[in-house]
């Protein structure tokens, strides 16, 4: 995989080829305020067909999940609601298994329950999968 602070350097100034999806989320005042980062960049999101990089802010490193890397991927999704209410909340996360054996919870973190961005590592995982014949 190319290295993580070239690909998030690609989809800022928007370089990034047609493959890769791309996700941004402005980031709020008052958020960078309280989190000390409000001069740093936006968050983004870039999936590639060989993988996933995701930029919080300048104290945090990227955090890179390479396809190559693992065996296989399974969608979660979690529903709850509380009795006084018709309102059902839904948490989606997808569990990463490594071909050394570990395991992970992935969700990017700056992006929530963003199912474009979960179904996008999903494809790109599917696509380099099949075309690596495993």
């Amino acid at each position: 995989m190319t290295d993580p602070q070239t690909i998030l350097e690609h989809a800022r100034h928007g370089a990034a080829p047609a493959n890769w999806r791309v996700f941004t989320k402005k980031r709020g005042k008052l958020s960078g305020l309280l989190h000390g980062s409000s001069r740093d960049p936006d968050p983004l999101l870039v999936i590639t067909p060989e993988g996933a990089v995701e930029y919080r802010d300048d104290r945090t490193p990227p955090d890179v999940v390479g396809f190559a890397d693992l065996d296989g991927v399974e969608l979660k999704v979690r529903g709850q609601s509380f009795s006084d209410s018709s309102t059902v909340s839904i948490a989606v996360w997808l569990d990463l298994r490594y071909r050394g054996g570990g395991k992970a919870k992935w969700r990017p973190t700056a992006f929530g329950d963003d199912l474009q961005a979960i179904q996008g590592f999903l494809e790109a995982y599917g696509a380099h999968k099949a075309l690596r014949g495993g």
